[in-house]
């Protein structure tokens, strides 16, 4: 059995049997007079070890703006096939978050390995990130969908939900494409584009 058929056995076998929902668990922030149980420069040494791919997640202008949002993320996912979901995972304090979720749309684009200087552009605040970027409009959102990508997905948000001093955003997923190309991804490691 291939993929697809295992994911599609997957599906059926849990829409047969309902899922209980698991008790909530109890989140608090550390008081300022706690020590945090994991030092933030070990957490982000010991997980910069984990390989992510890289994305440029974008929305059109809402309403009252004159041009489009965008950021790189390097916290995507898969989430559902069924419905099919994704979700990226945005700082609390992005300035470019409000904008998206004021356009309700968004496209991830995943970059190629060639495409650092991309990714590094719309890794800064307060630049016009779109100077001299090719794009066109994605399908259903018409948020940009970036040129020379490895894929997009085109998504309305579906959820938000707060996960310390980050929020994730799940987008249902309306669209979605990718070239047939050999190039590689861009991968993010240790601090550095692979």
């Amino acid at each position: 059995m291939g993929q697809a058929g295992m994911a599609a056995a997957a599906v059926r076998y849990l829409q047969a049997r309902p899922v209980e929902a698991l008790p909530r668990p109890e989140l608090r922030c550390v008081r300022e007079d706690e020590r945090a149980p994991v030092n933030q420069d070990d957490f982000r040494r010991v997980l910069g070890n984990f390989a992510t791919g890289v994305t440029v997640v974008t929305a059109p202008p809402a309403e009252g703006e004159t041009s489009p949002a965008g950021f790189a993320c390097q916290s995507f996912a898969s989430l559902s096939l069924d419905p099919p979901l994704v979700a990226f995972m945005v700082g609390r304090t992005s300035a470019t978050w409000p904008r998206i979720a004021r356009a309700g749309v968004f496209c991830v684009n995943v970059l190629s390995a060639s495409q650092g200087a991309l990714c590094r552009a719309f890794a800064v605040s307060g630049a016009d990130k779109f100077a001299g970027v090719h794009y066109d409009p994605a399908p259903a959102s018409g948020a940009p969908r970036l040129t020379g990508t490895l894929a997009w997905i085109d998504c309305t948000i579906h959820a938000v939900h707060t996960g310390g001093d980050h929020l994730i955003v799940v987008g249902r997923v309306n669209a979605l494409g990718a070239p047939d190309t050999d190039e590689p991804p861009l991968l993010f490691h240790k601090g550095r584009f692979l």
